[in-house]
């Protein structure tokens, strides 16, 4: 005789760049196994692969999200542990008032956000007339500069590539270029140039809750800012 089958709860979410709204279901066992196998293995691209692969089995109709921005996939996948395992999470904050007293704090993962800064353009002007144009980085862009022995100079170039549009100018724009190339453009900027290319990561949508802490050693009330998915779980 066949056993009863079992019918997963079902939940509705939005998705945070497109506003559409999609039905999910929590993790199934071996689905979290999988998740824990991940974790354990501590390899980045074996991580985001199985949360690429979690999300689209858990969500009607979502396919493709190795190629979606990263904030995407960090708010659905949080939306997912949060019915799945529980929606709240104890986390250990820092006082920035001495530098030394942590205090737990419970934090609903209900309430996290993706908050994009008012001030956050796709397109950065390096001069007057010469800008460039840029898309959100997926979680496999990120993850693929977590390796081990990929320097920050590989990291900052690999994701600035990755990501990038075009450069255009007054007259023509630019989608087509090799590796060289843009190292050589790039390397022609000047310091502000460059912290303004930056500034499109630095100000990108991203999760982000803030949270207020009480020193019980000092009384003083420290405001701490979490920003992305690792300062949630880990």
């Amino acid at each position: 005789m066949a056993l009863p089958k079992l019918n997963a709860p079902s939940y509705e979410m939005k998705i945070p760049s497109t506003g559409e709204t999609v039905k999910f279901r929590p993790f199934l066992v071996k689905e979290q196994k999988m998740l824990m196998i991940a974790q354990e293995s501590k390899d980045p691209n074996m991580m985001a692969n199985t949360m690429c692969d979690l999300i689209e089995s858990c969500c009607e109709g979502v396919q493709g999200v190795e190629k979606s921005p990263t904030f995407d996939l960090e708010y659905m996948f949080l939306q997912l542990r949060a019915v799945s395992v529980g929606s709240e999470i104890e986390l250990e904050m820092l006082c920035q008032d001495d530098g030394v007293t942590k205090v737990p704090v419970k934090v609903n993962l209900e309430d996290i956000k993706v908050e994009e800064l008012p001030n956050h353009k796709k397109e950065i002007m390096i001069t007057d007339k010469i800008g460039m144009t840029f898309k959100y980085p997926s979680l496999k862009d990120i993850a693929k500069y977590g390796q081990d022995g990929v320097t920050a100079v590989d990291t900052t170039f690999g994701v600035i590539q990755d990501c990038l549009v075009n450069i255009f100018d007054e007259n023509e724009v630019y989608d087509e270029m090799s590796q060289k190339e843009l190292q050589e453009f790039v390397e022609q900027m000047t310091t502000d140039q460059f912290e303004g290319v930056q500034g499109f990561f630095d100000t990108m949508p991203k999760l982000r809750h803030t949270v207020e802490v009480k020193n019980p050693n000092t009384g003083v009330v420290n405001k701490v800012h979490l920003e992305g998915m690792q300062s949630f779980l880990g």
